[in-house]
């Protein structure tokens, strides 16, 4: 990847991201002691924007890998391409990442395949260090280097889960929903939509998320409230906004769907 082209994954702006505890000076003490990080929590709460304000913060370039069950370590790795009468070596996202000193994020790590893990176990310990098989080559990673996975633990099971030998790897920093006037300030912030208004997506956000376990897997995410507010602020009536946001797309049960529109219209 020529430089220029690094130049793009760097963050510009500032990405919107307000602190619940520590976890920024932790990233930043993470990254100054060269150590890889993972960031558990639920869907929607916050993760990997907290990771592109870091990369701001740290003026890293930040590549970022969406990992599915197909993913091959050639895909994060690096591949040969015939271009006219040539095999040309092209870098896949983690070599690049690795090259250039970038931060590398690799999310929802549990739904890559277990083979392609493994291969970044030498850039997680001392060693700090690609093995590019196709090449015969090992690629040293500069001090600037992260390694930056995440994954949600609500969706553990014996077959999508991480190895210890994976997980002792890494310095983990957790994740949850942030408390209600934080969350509140997110969701008037980034949905532009008055404090009361925001107060109450949050309370109804709440009062889904204690019905997990009564037949609901995965509660209303902050990034659903704000699409809500985003709603709202574009004209659409507060309980549809909420219904279309907080209702539908967490579960397909009837009856889940009416008591979460009960709450909604307590609310609003």
């Amino acid at each position: 990847m020529p430089e220029r082209a690094i130049e793009e994954y760097k963050i510009a702006d500032e990405p919107y991201y307000l602190p619940v505890d520590n976890e920024v000076g932790l990233f930043e003490a993470a990254h100054a002691a060269h150590l890889p990080v993972i960031l558990k929590g639920p869907t929607g709460c916050g993760k990997t924007r907290f990771v592109e304000h870091m990369a701001w913060r740290l003026e890293r370039p930040l590549i970022t890998v969406a990992c599915h069950e197909d993913l091959s370590s050639t895909d994060l790795v690096g591949r040969f391409l015939i271009e006219g009468e040539e095999t040309v070596w092209h870098d896949g996202p983690l070599t690049s990442a690795v090259r250039h000193g970038a931060i590398c994020y690799l999310d929802e790590v549990v739904e890559a395949r277990k083979d392609t893990v493994v291969i970044i176990h030498p850039l997680t310990d001392h060693r700090r260090r690609l093995p590019i098989e196709k090449r015969g080559t090992i690629l040293e990673a500069p001090s600037d280097f992260m390694l930056v996975v995440s994954y949600n633990p609500g969706y553990q099971s014996i077959l999508k889960d991480l190895k210890q030998s994976t997980r002792q790897r890494f310095v983990a920093i957790d994740f949850d929903y942030p408390p209600a006037e934080l969350e509140a300030a997110i969701v008037a912030r980034e949905g532009s939509v008055d404090e009361g208004t925001a107060r109450d997506l949050v309370l109804i956000g709440q009062k889904v998320r204690n019905l997990r376990g009564h037949g609901l897997e995965e509660g209303v995410s902050t990034r659903l409230l704000i699409y809500a507010a985003q709603l709202i602020s574009n004209g659409i009536a507060p309980t549809r906004a909420a219904e279309v946001a907080m209702c539908s797309p967490i579960t397909d049960d009837r009856d889940l769907q009416r008591s979460i529109r009960e709450i909604i219209t307590t609310v609003i």
